[in-house]
């Protein structure tokens, strides 16, 4: 399972171009937080940034083409063996908040292969979603945009939701201001996000599964995307933590980040990615990812306590 060699960082000529030193929400300085984390698909090297003043966190450099950063390695399953556990959860939570679903229009941004836009159709949701790679989605007969660019600006939806897309995004308060404008006037906006400031994160550092640089050009804390939202004319309506699937992973494979050079192994294996790996890898990172997912279920209701999970969702609406 373990293995001895260290990976090269590649001479990646695009690593020499500095991206602007400024924040992309608030114009704050930037200062380097990590000056290494890996990306464990390409194994380049990128620098993660803060903000002096909000706190958001920036990817350095940030590609201008990062379609070579997706594809299959990356989508995978997405979820795999948990996809019907998360969208069910993430149904649940848009229940919760917006009341019946009749006669209410619904956009998913990122929306990957549409299973959370299926199942809230199922519910009751007129949806549409948005999508780099659209193909998938619109096989199940799903309304997919390309970008928020492709909406009609007339358009108007109760809820938009972001379920952990926000982070891919290459302009934070330029995407806000657009999704604001699509809301009804009681519209809300539901974003889920890794939490930059979580217990996982500080304990991980660099290694922690949830940078995945550099897909997250962006890292947020509850007061960076507190302020994003703010800052974009939002309104603040409720938080809290939200997803273990997401929290659990957190800690189990940032854990085996530090036991293995060849990251993310084990949740290659939970995605349906990562058929490259020896029987004998795959098998005994399945067993020991198994263990410590286990073992790690103690922590979560101590994040939980804390307000230091691994993930957490913002619910918000337009101001007055």
């Amino acid at each position: 399972m373990m293995q001895s060699h260290k990976p090269e960082k590649p001479n990646d000529p695009l690593k020499k171009k500095p991206m602007h030193q400024t924040c992309n929400i608030c114009n704050g300085v930037l200062t380097t937080r990590f000056s290494e984390v890996r990306d464990p698909i390409t194994d380049e090297f990128f620098t993660i940034l803060a903000c002096t003043k909000c706190g958001l966190g920036h990817t350095n450099p940030q590609p201008a083409d990062l379609s070579r950063y997706y594809g299959k390695q990356y989508y995978g399953s997405r979820h795999g063996i948990t996809s019907k556990f998360c969208v069910r959860q993430r149904v649940h939570f848009l229940e919760r908040t917006a009341g019946r679903a009749t006669n209410k229009r619904l956009l998913d941004v990122g929306c990957g292969d549409g299973s959370f836009l299926l199942a809230a159709r199922d519910a009751g949701w007129n949806v549409m979603g948005t999508e780099i790679n659209p193909r998938p989605a619109r096989a199940f007969g799903l309304d997919v945009r390309h970008t928020l660019n492709d909406i009609d600006h007339t358009e108007r939806f109760d809820y938009v939701t972001m379920w952990h897309s926000l982070e891919h995004m290459k302009d934070i308060k330029s995407t806000l201001l657009l999704i604001a404008g699509l809301l009804t006037p009681q519209g809300r906006l539901i974003i889920a996000v890794p939490d930059n400031s979580s217990l996982q994160a500080r304990l991980f550092g660099p290694r922690w599964l949830h940078l995945d640089v550099p897909r997250h050009l962006y890292h947020f804390d509850p007061g960076s995307l507190h302020f994003s939202l703010e800052n974009a004319g939002f309104h603040v309506c409720r938080s809290r933590h939200h997803e273990i699937e997401y929290n659990l992973i957190g800690w189990s494979q940032s854990a085996m980040n530090y036991l293995n050079p060849t990251p993310n192994i084990f949740l290659d294996f939970l995605t349906g990615k990562g058929k490259d790996h020896s029987v004998w890898t795959r098998t005994s990172n399945f067993i020991l990812g198994s263990i410590l997912t286990l073992a790690f279920t103690a922590v979560l209701p101590v994040e939980a306590l804390t307000g230091r999970s691994g993930t957490f969702v913002m619910v918000a609406c337009r101001k007055a």
